[in-house]
């Protein structure tokens, strides 16, 4: 296995290597050999909603035509056949438009009645948000200058939340969530390599998590270190209180007793 150090750097250049790139974070787009595929291209909105379901579902194998359409159109067979062949060849069509008639498609690999997405040559976010920050997770205990670059890179992917165009679709929610957490632990992790050397900065990266989860109490406590750091007491029992405030407001609980106990520290030093 290559050291974290070189694969750190061969994961920042995939994106450039890709011959298609996905963003789904904040927005969904994608280019094909740097060029943006524009809504026209797809045809369809059905042929736009199979490739982020592809994209959804991308470590799957073999999902089968029938699953597939009970998942995303929940049509009868007839009906939900049809419209899979017509947004399958939306979809081909859009990342191939010099695609031959009857020619295997590239990006979109066919089994019998199977399909599965065609990561070999596809750059995704998601994928690359995940992967820095399981280097960052690595290299934090030996390399901490090694994970606050994974952990930025992480971050600077995080556009917002995961197919905002889907929100009420079910089969983009578990994504969703575990996209969520995982940019939140990136986030926090930063901010607490911050925190000795830059508590402004981790104080940002806190609001920054709290904007994507208000109810996030390990970056409550976070700011309230941080802002005890930069000589701001006020500010870090006004933190706690709306931590308070938030918790009893949207679960009916206290905070987390080493919350507490940061909070008794603060008030007594």
């Amino acid at each position: 296995m290559l050291p974290l150090q070189d694969q750190l750097a061969q994961l920042l250049t995939q994106r450039d290597d890709a011959v298609v790139q996905v963003q789904t974070l904040g927005s969904f787009q994608v280019w094909l050999n740097g060029e943006e595929i524009q809504a026209k291209d797809w045809t369809r909105d059905k042929a736009i909603q199979l490739f982020q379901f592809f994209v959804t579902a991308r470590h799957r194998r073999g999902l089968h035509k029938e699953q597939i359409i009970d998942r995303i159109w929940e049509e009868d067979e007839k009906t939900g056949s049809q419209n899979f062949k017509v947004a399958l060849h939306g979809l081909n069509k859009a990342l191939e438009p010099e695609k031959k008639s009857r020619s295997e498609a590239r990006f979109i690999i066919r089994q019998g009645v199977t399909y599965q997405l065609n990561l070999e040559e596809l750059w995704i976010d998601v994928d690359a948000l995940e992967q820095f920050i399981a280097i960052g997770n690595q290299a934090l205990p030996d390399q901490p200058a090694l994970a606050l670059e994974a952990y930025r890179a992480a971050i600077d992917l995080h556009h917002g939340v995961y197919l905002p165009n889907r929100l009420y679709e079910d089969w983009s929610s578990d994504e969703r969530e575990r996209i969520q957490v995982l940019a939140l632990g990136g986030i926090l992790s930063l901010a607490e390599i911050l925190l000795s050397q830059n508590p402004a900065e981790s104080i940002r990266l806190c609001q920054q998590a709290l904007q994507i989860d208000h109810a996030w109490e390990d970056a409550y406590r976070l700011q309230m270190e941080a802002y005890f750091l930069k000589g701001n007491r006020p500010m870090a029992i006004k933190t706690y209180q709306k931590c308070l405030g938030v918790l009893d407001e949207e679960f009916g609980i206290e905070p987390l007793p080493e919350t507490r106990a940061l909070l008794r520290r603060i008030r007594e030093i």
